[in-house]
Formats: C-alpha cells, structure tokens, sequence
C-alpha cells in the first residue's frame, strides 16, 4: 500500500514573516507570510488551537451517550460527542475522563485510544483526540460556569439516521460516528485499557 501521508517537498510552503493578528483567551489569529513552491509569496491567515478530546461512550446497553449544546458561532443547539479542550500540558486522556465526567457525569471503567483529526486543516491548526469509554456508571454532571447542555442516550441507528438526514452536521461527531460504525462491525480494532 501507499503511503499517502507524506507529501513531495515540492508542496511546501515556508513562513518568511509572521504577525499576532489576535491574542484571545482561547485562541490566537496569526497572519503568516510565505513563500509558495513557485517562489511566490501569499499570505496565511490561521487560528492556533490549544487541542481537544471527542469521547464516544459507550453504554452497557449497546446505545452511547450525546448532547445538546447551543453553539453560539452557528447559532443553533448541536448534538455530538461528549469534548472539550485541552488544559496547558494535560494528557489527552485526562481531558478526556474530565470531560466526560463534567458534562455527562458518567466515569468509564475501561478507555480505548482511537486516533486523531485535524478538524479544520484550511485554517487553524486544533487536532481532535478520539477516545472511546465503556463500563460507564452514572454521576452528577460537573458543567463550568456558564455551561449549559442536556445528555442523552441514543440508540447507534437512531444516531446513524440523524447523520443521514441532516439533523446531526458537527465534524468530529460525523468523524467519530465513522469510528464507531468500523469497531461496532469488528473492521477497526480498539486496545482496551
């Protein structure tokens, strides 16, 4: 097989300036100059992200856990996957039982590391850990302040059928229903831990 991955060097840009467009709390806004495999230069504007984690959990009844979060950029309530960002330096499965425990209140007995996503490669620079958690026993949501979002159990076809028609159109959760239709028919093996 190919390797698909690694690109000719002939496909490199290389940053020649760069300028702190903006410095927010959460992200920050570069614009970079570079110079383009022709020798031209072009300007790049991006978005440096700290990082994220998706959880896929997993019920014992063979449904997963989502939510329903209003998402001021859209404009709209969002269903997906149980996520949220990654603190200074902590490991992504940390963030990952944080924030399953702070948004659903559930813990997972058992965590499996399914890979990574760069979600918007045009323009910012956040990849997307994938975790799946199963064995999950129930608590008392943790939300920060200012948080607000309702969990839900679904069944894997009800969920399916929601990516289908339009109703669910958030990236990592499209991405992750992937993942969880390749594991669920055993074409993509997960290790357990």
């Amino acid at each position: 097989m190919t390797d698909i991955r690694h690109a000719p060097d002939t496909l490199t840009e290389t940053r020649i300036d760069s300028q702190l467009v903006l410095d927010g709390r959460f992200l920050k806004v570069w614009r970079d100059q570079v110079r383009l495999p022709d020798g031209r230069q072009a300007d790049r504007e991006y978005v440096v992200h700290p990082g994220a984690v998706v959880v896929i959990p997993l019920l014992d009844d063979g449904r997963v856990l989502v939510e329903r979060q209003y998402r001021y950029p859209v404009g709209q309530v969002m269903t997906e996957f149980p996520a949220g960002k990654l603190d200074p330096g902590e490991d992504p499965l940390a963030c990952g039982r944080r924030e399953l425990l702070e948004e659903t209140g559930y813990r997972a007995a058992q965590w499996a590391r399914a890979g990574i996503m760069h979600l918007a490669i045009a323009y910012s620079t956040e990849i997307i850990h994938i975790y799946f958690a199963r064995g999950l026993q129930p608590g008392a949501q943790q939300l920060d302040d200012g948080e607000f979002l309702e969990v839900q159990a679904v069944e894997v076809a009800e969920l399916e059928a929601a990516c289908r028609q339009g109703q669910v159109t958030d990236a990592k959760t499209l991405a992750c229903m992937m993942w969880l239709q390749n594991v669920r028919r055993g074409d993509w093996q997960l290790e357990w831990q």
